[in-house]
């Protein structure tokens, strides 16, 4: 069972994100399960505190180094995952390597992530030096904090355990998968506002089917993300 574990000052964030669709079921099943903590419960200053401002000067404030070490410290120690590869730290940042379905694969197949959410202007640089494994952003734009990317995260890794998604061949075709995108889909009717179902779809022919639909993902791919095309090349 894959334990994912987020270090946040917003828990109330999350409280019905886990209640839908293939990821509620991945929880029933006991394929993985979620631990919010709040940041603030880890401080030992007055009301809870757990930012100040930064040190040189400039807008804003920085979350302490304190509180988030003792709230991974705390959470290793209470998972006792004994393969530390198998345990990883990361920290939601726009600084940090683009998120892309490779990464959710290889994350996937961990069993334990600790999910830390910046705030603010971010978080002491030595959490990153101390604890942080890796850091992850969700795009090239700033959000914020990291509880939306961690939702993400926590999302496209889900659906990607065994026993969560009913057809695992579905995983196998959708977009991003050798770095195309998906081809079209069609569904009933036959004729919707004048346009009609390609008729390939409709000849119970597989193998042309398969052909039109390879043919199709190349083509939407080359056109709307040139830049996977080249990576295939």
């Amino acid at each position: 069972m894959l334990i994912i574990d987020v270090i946040t000052i917003f828990p109330g964030m999350f409280d019905n994100i886990f209640e839908f669709g293939v990821i509620k079921e991945a929880f029933k099943k006991n394929i993985c399960t979620v631990n919010i903590y709040n940041l603030r419960d880890f401080s030992d200053m007055k009301h809870s505190r757990v930012d100040d401002r930064p040190y040189g000067g400039g807008p804003g404030m920085v979350l302490m180094p304190g509180p988030i070490y003792s709230a991974v410290s705390f959470i290793k120690k209470k998972n006792k995952i004994k393969k530390k590869d198998k345990q990883k730290v990361i920290l939601l940042s726009p600084g940090g390597e683009k998120l892309n379905q490779n990464t959710l694969k290889c994350l996937s197949k961990l069993e334990n992530i600790i999910l830390i959410c910046g705030r603010y202007e971010g978080v002491d640089q030595r959490v990153i030096d101390l604890l942080v494994d890796f850091e992850i952003s969700i795009g090239d734009y700033i959000l914020t904090g990291g509880e939306i990317p961690a939702m993400v995260l926590i999302d496209g890794i889900v659906r990607l355990l065994p026993g969560v998604v009913g057809k695992e061949e579905s995983l196998k075709n959708e977009s991003f998968e050798k770095n195309f995108l998906d081809h079209p889909q069609y569904t009933r009717p036959g004729v919707f506002k004048g346009k009609s179902v390609p008729e390939v779809l409709l000849s119970g022919n597989h193998k042309c089917i398969k052909k039109w639909r390879e043919e199709k993902s190349e083509e939407i791919t080359q056109t709307k993300r040139p830049d996977l095309f080249d990576k295939d090349s």
